[in-house]
């Protein structure tokens, strides 16, 4: 999509087209990430909770795995403790 000029409101606001708000899936009440970059202002989408939790980003683990796990990063940290 092209960019676009956007008009400033008085107490700051920012007022996007309606389609550039679908594009990106911001709906109301959304929430966005901004950074500053120079002279331009950076505005990133974050997910909401329910697409968080639907995302498959969970470690599936048995228990002597996340044990294997922890012993090789405390290894790797030399914070190791040999019983």
């Amino acid at each position: 999509m092209p960019g676009i000029v956007l008009r400033v409101g008085k107490r700051g606001e920012i007022y996007t087209k309606k389609k550039m708000r679908e594009k990106v899936g911001l709906k109301p009440g959304g929430r966005v990430y901004a950074t500053i970059l120079g002279r331009k202002i950076i505005l990133e989408v974050l997910p909401t909770l329910d697409e968080v939790l639907k995302e498959d980003k969970v470690a599936r683990l048995t228990p002597e795995e996340a044990e294997q796990m922890s012993e090789q990063a405390q290894r790797e940290a030399g914070i190791w403790i040999e019983r």
